[in-house]
């Protein structure tokens, strides 16, 4: 089956508005080649990550996404649309860096499995390691092994943003608490949540495909009874009252869902929010003290950042 490869040539900042154009025209595959998280890994001693050298060559300073899709008789509008799109994220006060969108045919074994080999066992924290279904991996000691299978939508290694989530949830998750994760994705926070011994994990996504892997991931690791997938727009679809709310999305996102935080964060709940880059931390922050959080610690890994925050009855500014 011959496939169309759409690539656009961005910023680390825009990735996740330019994923999210190519997912509302129907993506069939998503990946990301992000040369600065490349970097990061191969400065790492502990990474366990392949890297394809050929990634290292790549002239290019900014951020490659391409996105796979069937050949169809509406492509060509699809196409127009992705460009229109991307011409418009400056909107957003985003840098979409060059913004160029181009195409290529390729075939159907090119892409459905070779990405696989990017994808090894990556241990993060203290005692989590990530491992991809298809990888052989024995346990060590105290470890907890979260297995996942991402589909086809991932990046070229684990990114900083999940693993500074990863581990704050290390840090702050105790036996029995109750887990709220906005923007799941593949559910690897959700799944790290409720193998550190939260007792209930509710993850939310918008998108039906990352619930849809969440719930397939979440069986594979034998954590259903501890974690229930809702299809909905961030708090929308959760009343219940929660000891930690997780969410690794972008900050814009962030600084709308911050305002219905005290209506499913308890007095002394934690906040681990992520995916902020840093030239936005102050309006995460000012957003946090403008609706009761204190902020407790600001994590930086790379040009990302990971702002741990406690809400507290009665400091509500808004």
């Amino acid at each position: 089956m011959k496939w169309i490869e759409v690539m656009i040539k961005t910023t680390t900042e825009a990735v996740e508005v330019v994923s999210n154009i190519l997912y509302e025209v129907g993506v069939g595959g998503l990946v990301i080649e992000d040369p600065n998280d490349i970097i990061m890994q191969t400065k790492s001693e502990t990474d366990w990550d392949y890297i394809d050298p050929e990634l290292l060559k790549n002239d290019f300073e900014g951020v490659i996404v391409k996105g796979y899709f069937p050949q169809s008789e509406d492509l060509i509008d699809k196409i127009e649309l992705i460009r229109q799109n991307v011409e418009k994220i400056p909107q957003y006060n985003l840098d979409k860096g060059l913004g160029e969108v181009t195409t290529s045919e390729v075939n159907d074994e090119d892409w459905t499995q070779t990405w696989k080999k990017y994808y090894k066992p990556k241990k993060i924290g203290e005692r989590i390691v990530i491992k991809p279904t298809w990888e052989n991996y024995i346990k060590q000691d105290n470890e907890i092994i979260i297995e996942i299978d991402p589909g086809m939508a991932f990046g070229t290694g684990t990114h900083e943003t999940t693993i500074m989530c990863l581990r704050q949830l290390e840090k702050y998750v105790k036996q029995g608490d109750v887990i709220i994760d906005v923007g799941c994705g593949t559910g690897i926070l959700s799944i790290g949540a409720a193998k550190l011994d939260a007792k209930k994990v509710i993850a939310v996504d918008l998108d039906e495909d990352s619930v849809r892997v969440s719930n397939e991931n979440i069986v594979i690791n034998k954590v259903e009874n501890e974690v229930e997938v809702r299809h909905g727009d961030l708090l929308e679809v959760v009343t219940e009252k929660s000891d930690i709310v997780v969410s690794n999305i972008i900050a814009e996102i962030i600084v709308i869902l911050v305002n219905d935080i005290s209506k499913v964060l308890k007095n002394d709940g934690i906040f681990i929010s992520s995916g902020i880059i840093i030239e936005k931390i102050d309006m995460v922050k000012n957003s946090l003290r403008e609706n009761g959080l204190e902020v407790l610690d600001v994590i930086i890994d790379g040009e990302w950042a990971c702002i741990v925050s406690v809400f507290k009855e009665g400091n509500n500014n808004a």
